[in-house]
Order: structure tokens, then sequence, then C-alpha cells
């Protein structure tokens, strides 16, 4: 026999307007038909050449209404919207509600090296997140995000001078090489999340994530020459792993409507379990042979050790500011070599530095309780500076990667209809410059987001 607290616990937390298991067949169904929809149509979010290297660009993972305040995020709590920064803050998640994020993006980006200017346009999903409250002070979260993107093409053709050699070849002085570099993959992340607030004001929290992807990226070498043997390198790699985010949040009132919030997020790196994988092809297109040589680095990629820390100042519902802090130790992660069958070293990866990042934002509403549309829309900026991860390897030596500074502005504009008046449309605008030794790069985005924020767990009343 169930004893009367259970059912009064059972009530007082669970009874919906329709059944649990009504519920979560719509939270399933939507899942799996906005990720189906995803994996079908996703394209490369990125087309910069940096792209190529290592685990490919990272994505920043905030939300809409985080990215118009430039991607801070670390220590705010909101009980309308899903915070996967810092999965601690689920446990702030409206008792009420059932709240459904997507988001989008458009850009273009202008890439100059030297007196060469070029342009291209993008447009990405980005990401697709869901939570609720399961009981009291426990919210969960899930969804799927990316984690890093490659999508680069180049190809370039100059003529081979031979003069020297062959004065009186037409032949050979006429001989083009055409050097062509590509890249394309990335890795997504699927996570569910879970955020707990064991004592007042306290909330500790965790992702479990699961990462997937293909990175591959070529590099050949090809001459008009039919005798001149062409060279092609085509590096793969696989990757099925996890990822484990641990959290914290504290809050602290300051007078009757203010508060302080520190968070913090810790996220262990380890060894992706898989080789990196050379295909390292000669072919001669007069003979038609060719040689391959596959060459392997096992073990070959790894993840960082990432540590995020983050303060936020709110005035009750009006204002916000936040500052957040990450760094990422790529630069303790081992050089792992490409090997042949004969154990001869082919070349070196792993050559990377630490990644720091510091971002500032806030966002600010006129009257959150207002009557009109001006009054309930909420403003946003941010800035941010980010060092790269990357070491490249040029003709003139190793050179740092880009260093890219970032600002943003946003809003957040509430959807007032009949049937909802607590979903809300993130807008924001990005400028992002990337300024390295190589090629300097500068992005005006729009990101979009939209979230549902719908009352789902509203109780019967019988007169």
């Amino acid at each position: 026999m169930v004893k009367p607290s259970l059912i009064s616990f059972f009530l007082n937390n669970f009874a919906p307007n329709y059944t649990i298991t009504k519920i979560m067949r719509k939270f399933l169904l939507s899942f799996l038909l906005t990720t189906s929809s995803t994996m079908l149509f996703a394209q490369s979010g990125t087309l910069s050449p940096y792209s190529m290297y290592g685990l490919g660009s990272l994505i920043d993972q905030s939300n809409g209404a985080s990215r118009g305040m430039n991607g801070v995020g670390q220590a705010f709590r909101e009980s309308n919207q899903i915070n996967y920064l810092n999965p601690a803050s689920y446990s702030s998640i409206d008792s009420l509600t059932f709240i459904f994020d997507v988001g989008m993006s458009l850009q273009r980006t202008i890439f100059k090296e030297g007196n060469v200017t070029k342009g291209a346009n993008v447009a990405d999903f980005e990401y697709i997140i869901a939570g609720f409250r399961a009981a009291r002070h426990l919210g969960i979260g899930f969804g799927l995000v990316p984690y890093t993107d490659m999508g680069f093409g180049f190809e370039s053709t100059q003529k081979v001078n031979n003069y020297a050699q062959y004065p009186y070849d037409p032949l050979y002085n006429s001989t083009t090489q055409k050097t062509s570099y590509s890249s394309d993959g990335g890795l997504h992340e699927v996570f569910v999340g879970i955020g707990w607030e064991p004592v007042k004001r306290l909330s500790i929290g965790t992702n479990v994530s699961f990462l997937w992807g293909e990175l591959g990226r070529s590099v050949s070498s090809v001459f008009s020459d039919t005798y001149a043997n062409s060279i092609y390198k085509i590096y793969s790699q696989t990757v099925h792993t996890y990822k484990l985010s641990f959290a914290a949040q504290y809050t602290h009132p300051i007078g009757k409507h203010d508060n302080l919030t520190v968070g913090a997020t810790v996220t262990p790196g380890h060894n992706l379990g898989t080789d990196a994988e050379l295909e390292y092809i000669s072919y001669n297109a007069y003979t038609v042979q060719g040689d391959t040589v596959h060459c392997a680095a096992t073990n070959g990629i790894s993840m960082p050790t990432e540590i995020a820390l983050g303060v936020a100042y709110k005035h009750g519902d009006k204002w916000k500011l936040g500052l957040d802090y990450s760094m990422q130790n790529w630069g303790k992660l081992p050089v792992r070599n490409y090997l042949k069958p004969d154990g001869t070293i082919v070349g070196t990866t792993g050559r990377y530095d630490n990644r720091h990042k510091i971002n500032v934002g806030g966002e600010w509403c006129r009257n959150p309780n207002g009557r009109s549309f001006l009054d309930k829309v909420r403003c946003r900026a941010g800035i941010s500076y980010t060092s790269s991860y990357l070491k490249i390897n040029t003709t003139n030596g190793i050179v740092n990667g880009p260093r890219e500074v970032s600002a943003s502005i946003g809003f957040g504009l509430p959807i007032i209809n009949n049937y909802n008046n607590r979903s809300v449309l993130n807008v924001g605008f990005q400028w992002v410059n990337e300024s390295g030794s190589v090629i300097k790069e500068n992005t005006f985005r729009i990101n979009i987001g939209l979230t549902f924020n719908e009352r789902w767990f509203a109780k019967w009343k019988f007169d």
C-alpha cells in the first residue's frame, strides 16, 4: 500500500494537465524529429582555412539569448531559459513549464591575404536544447549542439619555372602545378544533464555527452606535365567518445532585489581512443602507376581539460551583467607522430597552445511587467577576446593561430498572442575579427533563436 505522503508528493510535483506518459511522448517526438532534420540538412558552419587544423574550429556553445551578450553565461540562472553552459542552472527552471530552444545563424565572412580579398556566405542550423523541472529543486536539460566544425576548400595554380634546367624545351617551361587544400566534417555533441539545489542558494550539476563525427582534410599537388608525380595527402579521423562536465553555482542576495552569482564548470580532458590516419599517394599519369603508403598516429586525438569561471550581478528581472573566463589546456596535450609501417616518421600533429577566452555581457529590460511590447523587449550586448589553440606550420616556420575579438548586440522579442505569452524570439548581431599571421577574417553574423516556453505542468482546478 502506498503511503499518503508519497501520493501527496507526486500530486504536488508531477500532476499536470496531461498524463506524464503523454508529455514524455511529446518530449521524445519533438527531440527525435528535430534531431533527424538537423542530421539530414546540416551543413558546414565555417569556411575558415584555420578549420583545417586540430579538431577544427571550436563552436560557441551558447543559446540565442546568451549570444546576444556574446556568449557570456557561466553564472546566469533563469527560470525561462536553458543555460547549458553551466548545468547547475537547470535547478532554476520554472516548475510549470517545458522549455524548447532552437537556433540558427547566417553569416558573411571576408577573407584577406595580402592584397587579395574574398567573401563567402554560410547558413547553419546551430542547436536544439530542451529542459524541464523533474522535482523540487531538480531540473533536467538535454539537446544536440555542435562541438567543432571543418569546412574549407582552396586551390591555386602556378607556373613551374624549369627554364634554367631546360632552356629550349617548351614542354618543361609551360608546366603548371595546381595545389589544393580542403577540409570537411566536424564533431557533434548530444547531451543530457541534471541540476540540483541541495541547499538554499547552492546548486550543482553535470552534463553527460556523447561526441561523434568525422574529421577529414586533404592536400594535393598535381602537375600538368604527365611525367611528373602528383602527390596526394589524405588525413582522416573518426571519433566516438564521451564528454563530462561538472558545475556549480552559488547565489548571494544583496539587498531586496539584487543578487550576486558565481559559477564554475570543469570538463576533464582525455584521449579519444582513436587513431589519426594518413594516406600518402604518389601517382604518375604517364605510366598510370601509383604508390600508396598508409600511416597512423596511434591514439592520435585528445580533448583538453577546460575550466570556466563566471560571475553575474542581477537587479530583479530588469537588468543583469556577467563576466566569464575560460581556459583549455591544449598545450598539455602530447605530440604524436604519423608513422609508416616500417616505423619511419612522416609528420607530426599536436602543436597546440593553451586557449584563453574572456567574455563580458549584459541585458536590460525597461519594464518586465509592463503592458506594451516595447516594455518587455530585452536589449543585450557583449564583447569577448579569445586566443587561438593552434600553432600552424608554414613555409616560414611555426606561427600562432588567429586571435579573435568579437562584439555583439541582441534583442529578446516577446511572443504575445491568445495562446502563448511566455515564448521569446532572440535575435543577435555579431562581428568577429580573427587576425592571424596568415589570413585575416572579418565575419558578420546574425544569430536567431526561438525559445518555446509552454505552460505544460499546470494543475487542474475544479469548482
